[in-house]
Order: structure tokens, then sequence, then C-alpha cells
């Protein structure tokens, strides 16, 4: 096969899978939102999780003060913790994005809970995310839904 033809089956294979391995930047201010994913629910009985990482390029610090989403009744970000051995989860209460740093709500940590399912989170759909900050105002970005056991986006 001429190399030719490899690398143009390689674009090819790009082009066609790009959109799932695309992430969603989004800007507000000096704020820059990467990456935002969610698992998907099992039903509406269960809680379900959405992450996100938060970048601050500016000088001053921001706080993330809610979230909310049109699929949850109530939606807030939780974090996780090891108590002797036993994991607990709670609300995490307003989450500092320090200047010139970043947060990461990710499995494991902190991250966005949504309680109250409206409706199911189903794998290969999205779910619309509003993040709402102190000095930056409110920003709605797009999640695209992983399966229920997903770690990162696939």
């Amino acid at each position: 096969m001429k190399y030719s033809s490899i690398i143009g089956m390689v674009v090819t294979i790009i082009i066609l899978t790009g959109p799932s391995f695309a992430q969603e930047q989004a800007r507000l201010g000096d704020l820059v939102i990467e990456r935002p994913w969610a698992r998907a629910s099992i039903g509406t009985s269960r809680p379900a999780a959405a992450y996100v990482t938060i970048s601050n390029e500016g000088t001053e610090s921001d706080t993330l003060l809610a979230v909310r989403t049109p699929l949850s009744g109530k939606a807030e970000v939780h974090t996780m913790s090891n108590d002797n051995g036993v994991m607990r989860m709670g609300p995490a209460g307003p989450v500092e994005i320090p200047a010139g740093g970043e947060i990461s709500l990710a499995p494991g940590g902190l991250h966005i809970m949504m309680l109250k399912l409206q409706a199911p989170l189903i794998k290969g759909e999205s779910i619309e995310i509003t993040l709402e900050f102190k000095r930056a105002g409110e920003i709605t970005v797009t999640a695209p839904i992983y399966g229920p056991g997903a770690m990162q986006p696939e």
C-alpha cells in the first residue's frame, strides 16, 4: 500500500470519528470551561453526575456559586471524601477557582450531582448545564452523555 493511501485512510478515519473526540470549550470572561461531560443515569430514581474543567486565566479568583440543568429538579456541586475508609459525598458549597489556576470536576472528587431527575440521561445524547459564577456571571455548556460507568470522556 502506498504511503499516500495510508495517509488518506488516516485522514478519513479522523474526519469520520472526529465528533466522538470533540470536546467543547467555552469562554466566559477570564474563565475557560473545557470538556463538559456526563454519565448516563440508571432511570430517574437515582442521581446522575457530570464533570467539567474550569480554568481561570485572570488575575482575580472567581467562585462557582451554583449549577443547574433542565433535566434535574436539583443540581449542586458535590465533594467526595474518605472518612476512615468510608466514602462520603455531600454538597461542596461555593467552589473557588483561583487566579491563574483551575479546578477539575472529575470522578472520585468534585462533581456535579443531578438529583430529582425529570428524565433519564441517555448515552449518546447530551445535556445542557448552566454554571453560575460570582464574578463572570452565567454560561450554559452542552455536555455529551457517555455510559453509566465512564471514568472520562469516551
